[in-house]
């Protein structure tokens, strides 16, 4: 049994679909349990209606709605004449929320309006199947992975989530070979939708690849494979052909985008390897992660723009690795702030944070009783793995460092136009 899943930008477009389809066709006889993410800028679409929903402008939350319900009805509609019936029960499930008042917070609405994506994706596609005789069966994954109400990024009940792998998925496959469920998305005890972390999807399929003890796991992309840098900003960008788990683990904590940071460990824990293959070139066969180690590797870029460092310094030349510097860590977690980078000095410390305005004002008043804080907007963090002097000399070059650590396999640095 194969695990695969599709991203957003495979089924961005009625000919993607279809490839997506060829693709799955092409596995006849096999057991596949297949996740699939919400379509191209939808999640950002339903972002923006959760944001109007929250704002309490219910009449504009409602419009930007009924844009993403257009968009399905229209390309189901493109896909087959065949009615989708659960897509109107999706539907109804977040027009009945827009209609009321925010009374809790603003991620639990987030969860309860951004997991639509990936159940209206999976309908439509499953429904296709269907019609061009690939049978299949349609899963609502929030009835199988339980979670808690980390609203956003929730935890996953592992012993509860097996259980119903067990009674729900596992007899499934004895009837149909193909299974279509969602990523990203899970629910609480209640009920209540909850989300996994942006682009969670990966680590979705990592988890039913670990509870069905799959063969190997398959994320397909709009790429060859891992590269070494994001190709959208480096154009010479290298394809790494095998990679270990323990570096794709370090590529994933650093920023990289190829990956969900939480990904690895689920498979890592079975010995389940991890393949990263080309939905437009399906023959390809991509990058390969396992347990092996990998030697000789490229420098390993990665590129966070948008980031703010912080500069806490105690108000009373307190000594900043002390109490304070625990306070501090309960700050950043009251907030849901991770630091990207941080450095302690005798009477300060530094962080540098991705740049979420809400969060960091809320984050600097709450520790101005405690300490000066300074803010440095507009910066860089540049992680380089396996770095040599010449790419940090040329990744650096124009810029104003403002912090930098190094290791022997890693550097990071802090950064800043000169033009700033």
């Amino acid at each position: 049994m194969k695990v695969f899943k599709f991203g957003g930008a495979s089924i961005n477009s009625v000919e993607r679909i279809k490839n997506v389809a060829k693709i799955i066709d092409s596995y006849k006889g096999e057991k596949l349990l297949i996740i699939i993410s919400a379509m191209g800028k939808i999640t950002n679409a339903l972002e923006t209606v959760a944001d109007a929903f929250y704002s309490s402008d219910k009449d504009e939350a409602l419009q930007l709605f009924y844009q993403v319900k257009d968009a399905h009805t229209g390309l189901a509609g493109q896909l087959t004449n065949e009615p989708v019936s659960e897509l109107n029960d999706i539907f109804t499930e977040v027009e009945w929320l827009l209609h009321d008042k925010p009374v809790r917070n603003y991620d639990y609405y987030y969860d309860q309006i951004v997991c639509c994506g990936e159940l209206l994706s999976t309908a439509i596609i499953s429904n296709y199947l269907a019609a061009v005789d690939i049978k299949n069966r349609w899963i609502d994954v929030r009835d199988i992975i339980r979670t808690d109400d980390n609203f956003r990024d929730a935890n996953i009940d592992w012993n509860y989530t097996q259980q119903k792998v067990k009674e729900v998925i596992v007899p499934l496959f004895e009837t149909s070979n193909i299974i279509i469920t969602q990523g990203f998305i899970g629910a609480t005890d209640e009920n209540e939708s909850t989300t996994l972390g942006r682009e969670g999807s990966d680590f979705s399929a990592a988890i039913f690849a670990n509870m069905l003890d799959a063969e190997s796991q398959t994320i397909w992309k709009d790429v060859e494979g891992v590269m070494n840098a994001d190709p959208k900003l480096f154009e010479d960008a290298q394809f790494i052909k095998t990679l270990s788990y323990a570096e794709v683990i370090e590529m994933a904590y650093y920023g990289a985008q190829v990956i969900h940071p939480k990904t690895i460990k689920p498979l890592q824990n079975k010995g389940i390897p991890l393949h990263v293959r080309c939905f437009l070139n399906p023959e390809s066969t991509g990058t390969i992660i396992s347990k092996q180690a990998v030697y000789d590797l490229p420098p390993i870029i990665v590129l966070k723009n948008k980031q703010v460092l912080m500069q806490f310094s105690s108000l009373d030349y307190s000594f900043a690795e002390e109490a304070l510097a625990g306070k501090l860590n309960e700050l950043f977690a009251e907030n849901k702030l991770r630091a990207n980078l941080s450095q302690n000095g005798a009477i300060s410390l530094l962080c540098c944070v991705d740049d979420i305005p809400a969060k960091i004002e809320k984050l600097a008043l709450a520790a101005s009783h405690l300490f000066d804080v300074q803010i440095e907007k507009s910066c860089e963090l540049l992680t380089i793995r396996h770095y040599n002097e010449e790419i940090i000399d040329k990744l650096t070059a124009g810029r104003i460092q403002l912090l930098l650590q190094k290791t022997r396999q890693t550097i990071q640095v802090v950064m800043t136009s000169e033009n700033f």
